[in-house]
């Protein structure tokens, strides 16, 4: 449809008028977050089921100072191929330990009172382990639903990751849906014998990476998988320091655990803003940054600011 004379008087009119009037010019302001210390990308990792592979893996991850959110199942530690529950606290120092279920069955064939059983069993005796409030969950199989939400509520879990790989950057909107970027290595497992399917995968798991170290907009890099899935297969190994070594060091990257970046989007959420953008309170514990229109701004923790717009 083309404009009418009337509607482009109309946007003339109100032009002119929020040039006159600051505080409509004000209202028109873009405020735009940006990760702590006003980084535009941010890099999640996380891992689930807490197999001995792990230490592996962490090894490799404090190697290149990276940082790994592992979704545990506690009642099948200290079992054949799990971790030892009396070294979870030291072994994930630095990371962050999440909720996977107790005993990792699909939740969404659970009756309600089993899915409660399964989370808040796990969640205690992971936080017994490790001494802090354990917040964020992977759900077994990726699966879930709604009734397994609403059996969620009031039980403290903040986040919950799925394994419905999205292949972009952004941030989820609902936390209990947490849809990751992709898989470690995409599909690529070197176990289907189809090598040529495996290699287009693992050329697209790169192409990921690629696209979000060269992106200009705000990105967020959500890789998730199993350390079992490496086994002693020193091929795997090599290709997960490979992929490590790419995302690691950058300064224009983030690292922190998954529940450590949930928490700074709440903070973002709400930070309180004048009408007309002069001042800012930040009621939270942490340091936000924000972009108006291009300048970059940073609200400290606890304080109210003044905004030089």
């Amino acid at each position: 449809m083309k404009p009418t004379f009337i509607s482009l008087v109309l946007f003339l009119s109100l032009c002119c008028t929020a040039q006159n009037n600051p505080s409509i010019a004000y209202s028109a302001l873009r405020i735009e977050m940006l990760f702590p210390e006003g980084k535009t990308k941010a890099l999640i990792l996380s891992y689930d089921d807490g197999r001995t592979e792990d230490r592996q893996l962490v090894k490799l991850m404090n190697k290149y100072h990276l940082i790994g959110t592992f979704h545990l199942n506690s009642n099948k530690l200290s079992t054949p191929t799990y971790l030892n529950k009396e070294e979870i606290s030291t072994l994930f120092a630095g990371h962050e330990v999440s909720v996977h279920s107790a005993n990792h069955p699909n939740l969404v064939d659970q009756s309600k009172i089993d899915v409660i059983n399964e989370i808040v069993e796990d969640r205690k005796e992971l936080e017994r382990l490790v001494g802090y409030p354990v917040r964020g969950m992977a759900y077994p199989f990726g699966n879930t639903n709604d009734e397994v939400i609403e059996a969620m509520d009031g039980l403290g879990i903040e986040y919950a990751r799925t394994v419905g790989d999205s292949y972009k950057f952004e941030i989820p909107k609902e936390y209990l849906r947490w849809h990751p970027t992709l898989h470690q290595f995409a599909k690529a497992y070197w176990e289907t014998n189809q090598p040529e399917k495996d290699a287009q995968e693992l050329a697209h798991f790169y192409k990921v990476i690629d696209d979000f170290l060269k992106t200009k907009e705000l990105a967020l890099l959500d890789i998730w998988g199993h350390s079992w899935e490496m086994n002693n297969d020193t091929t795997k190994w090599n290709e997960t320091e490979k992929f490590f070594t790419l995302l690691a060091n950058n300064p224009a990257i983030y690292y922190d655990t998954q529940i450590h970046i949930v928490d700074y989007l709440n903070a973002f959420k709400n930070l309180k803003f004048a009408i007309n953008k002069s001042t800012v309170t930040n009621n939270s514990a942490l340091d936000v940054y924000f972009k108006i229109n291009n300048k970059v701004f940073k609200a400290p923790a606890g304080k109210t600011t003044v905004l030089n717009l």
